[in-house]
């Protein structure tokens, strides 16, 4: 048995170092005399897989009559995610009644025209191995499904039936409205607004989108079961629906809870107070999308406590500049959310209730640095870091599915990833000096929570944020 082994470890030696270098290996020295940064020895020469002029049509799009667009990207495999992305959202909503969003997302993929409960959705997409989701947004309703590719006839015409012929029965919105409580807490809404959103389900606000099929397959599905449906709340033109374009107005909401018992145990969180402060920033259709996207990457953060490296953005500035300088602050991160109309670049915070003055002041300070002169090093590992985080993304299928959907709904079309990738590249310190100036002369948004006392005003963070050192301002007090 010994000797077994020993022959298995020579051969795998021989195998990993060519015949040569084992030579030199069992001569005595212990360790082969290969350079790491040569080829090995005695080892064929590497082909590498190369970007050609195929990837460029990655991506296909087709246009159906009615304005429907179908989308997708051929990814080899068992498996394929197929679905339907409508530009409708809680942006969409009246003030009243709002959360309609939330209510559809849970009615999703219940009763319908062709299925009699959720139970035959799911037993009929179990065939294939199937699962499917509804997810909702801002500005996007998102109905998906994975399941085998042979399955695909029957995942778009099940997909058709939820989103245009939902049966929205009685005991399914209450068993809905139950969900929403549980989840809100408290929802307040009356049965009859359920399809109030439905105005925005026409065909050219929506996309089918599919990765892991053929393009022409799907088109095909798409003819069969999309083209010539009519809704359930019936066919025409689309009424009332809101064009305006959203505007930004900044503002602040305070809520003034006691938060001491939050966490009991052995090991309690301590009591925080938490703040958001954030700044216009661009809409996702703008060029300057991609450097604050950068810019977001730069200011990371996170909690107090990381297990992580470098990777893990230990050396953003809300790290070097903030929490490991400020021990006692227990998270500080940076937010980027963009969208149609605009966006918002925001950094959330928590502390203990007694310092949320000197906290404010802090992430206040951070936003004038912005505008300051970024450094290259710090520069390039945030572009290194967007890239890297969005290349490992889209490793995953669903990944890839949303962002050919979610790209093809606001754009039309879809910039693949390496394109973005020398998008990022070619951003300078200059753009991300530019766009951080042009963002600090929006008004903040401000939200808290938690024991408020030591709460500056809106009025000193808007100082603040308009000075040249992001100081708030001096308060004097006689007595105390």
């Amino acid at each position: 048995m010994a000797t077994h082994m020993s022959k298995c470890r020579t051969w795998s030696r021989v195998q990993r170092f060519g015949i040569a270098a084992y030579r030199r290996y069992s001569s005595g020295s212990g360790y082969p005399n290969v350079s790491l940064s040569s080829p090995l020895p005695g080892i064929p020469k590497p082909v590498f897989a190369a970007v050609d002029g195929h990837e460029q049509c990655e991506t296909k799009i087709t246009t159906l009559e009615n304005g429907l667009k179908v989308a997708s990207q051929n990814k080899f495999g068992q498996f394929c995610t197929v679905g339907i992305l409508v530009n409708s959202g809680s942006r969409h909503e009246t003030k009243y009644p709002s959360g309609i969003a939330h209510f559809l997302e849970k009615l999703a993929f219940s009763s319908t025209a062709q299925y009699g409960s959720k139970d035959e959705i799911l037993l009929t997409l179990e065939k294939h191995g199937g699962i499917c989701d509804c997810q909702t947004s801002r500005d996007t309703t998102m109905y998906a499904v994975s399941a085998e590719v042979k399955g695909l006839d029957t995942v778009v015409s099940l997909l058709s039936d939820a989103v245009l012929q939902p049966r929205l029965l009685d005991e399914e919105i209450e068993m809905t409205r139950m969900a929403v409580r549980f989840e809100l807490e408290d929802l307040n809404m009356s049965q009859a607004n359920e399809p109030l959103l439905f105005n925005y389900y026409c065909p050219e606000r929506m996309v089918l989108a599919g990765v892991g099929i053929e393009h022409e397959q799907l088109v095909a599905c798409a003819r069969k079961y999309l083209l010539d449906v009519k809704p359930v709340w019936g066919a025409g033109t689309p009424a009332n629906v809101d064009l305006s374009v959203a505007q930004y107005t900044g503002g602040m909401v305070k809520m003034d809870k006691d938060m001491s018992d939050v966490s009991l145990g052995p090991t309690p969180i301590p009591e925080l107070t938490h703040i958001m402060i954030g700044l216009e920033s661009c809409s996702f259709l703008e060029d300057e999308f991609i450097p604050f996207a950068v810019l977001n990457m730069m200011m990371g953060g996170g909690g107090s406590f990381s297990a992580g490296g470098p990777g893990k953005g230990m050396f953003t500035r809300l790290y070097l500049n903030v929490l490991n300088r400020h021990h006692w602050m227990y998270n500080a991160t940076s937010y980027h959310h963009s969208y149609e109309d605009s966006g918002l670049l925001c950094i959330h915070a928590s502390a203990d209730p007694r310092q949320v003055r000197e906290m404010v002041e802090i992430i206040t300070r951070e936003f004038i640095q912005m505008a300051g002169t970024a450094g290259e090093m710090e520069l390039e590992r945030a572009k290194t870091q967007l890239k890297s985080m969005l290349m490992m993304n889209l490793e995953s299928r669903p990944v890839i599915f949303e962002d050919v959907g979610r790209q093809v709904l606001a754009t039309g079309k879809r910039k693949l990833p390496h394109q973005l990738c020398d998008l990022i590249s070619n951003v300078t310190g200059s753009d991300i000096k530019r766009v951080s100036t042009k963002m600090l002369r929006s008004k903040p948004a401000v939200a808290a929570l938690g024991d408020l006392r030591q709460m500056p005003s809106y009025e000193h963070i808007q100082a603040a944020l308009s000075s040249k050192d992001g100081r708030l301002p001096r308060m004097y007090r006689l007595f105390r």
